[in-house]
């Protein structure tokens, strides 16, 4: 993502209301380095489409299965 793409910044608080955890979680997504967030001076920020992003790689999908036998 270059400067361009970053769109709206989201505070900590913001992306923890949008991921309906507490503010803990979104911490500690950027102290690992699991999603790609912006320092401005001591302030952090999380780019919406970064969110967006993490969000949509960790969808799983369900495993259909058959159920009953095979005829």
């Amino acid at each position: 993502m270059n400067k361009q793409d970053l769109g709206r910044l989201l505070t900590v608080a913001e992306v923890a209301e949008r991921l309906n955890t507490s503010e803990r979680f979104p911490r500690r997504l950027i102290e690992e380095r699991r999603i790609m967030f912006v320092r401005l001076g001591r302030h952090v920020r999380i780019p919406e489409r970064a969110l967006e992003a993490f969000i949509a790689g960790s969808v799983v999908e369900p495993i259909t299965t058959r159920r009953g036998r095979a005829a």
